[in-house]
């Protein structure tokens, strides 16, 4: 069975390019957001095991998005993105409640399923 995602970025063109990468090794994308808010009603509403999340997003951010994701018991794992290095967040990248960070240019199907735990 398919991991389940949800695509969470402010950018429209790079949603589609993460959708197309994700279903071609094998997640289900079953929607997407573009903008924190409008995230946490469409991860509320799909329930995905996993939340594809830009960092830097209008509104909340991805780190105030994780949080309120996380308190609110979703499930839904989050992996942090952004065209920026993790090294430009530093210990916020450490403090969120995510299992990992990807930087969009080195984003693969293979790379989200490493941090998920595949072999």
């Amino acid at each position: 069975m398919a991991t389940t995602v949800v695509i969470v970025d402010d950018h429209s063109g790079f949603r589609r390019m993460a959708r197309r990468m994700l279903e071609d090794a094998g997640f289900e994308v079953l929607g997407e957001a573009g903008d924190g808010e409008t995230a946490l009603s469409v991860v509320a509403l799909l329930g995905p095991q996993l939340v594809l999340l830009d960092v830097q997003l209008p509104g909340l951010d991805g780190f105030m998005v994780a949080e309120r994701l996380a308190d609110s018991g979703s499930g839904a794992v989050v992996i942090l993105t952004s065209s920026r290095s993790a090294a430009d967040f530093g210990a916020r990248l450490d403090l969120a409640p995510a299992i990992g960070f990807i930087a969009k240019a080195e984003l693969s199907g293979p790379a989200v399923a490493r941090l998920m735990g595949a072999p």
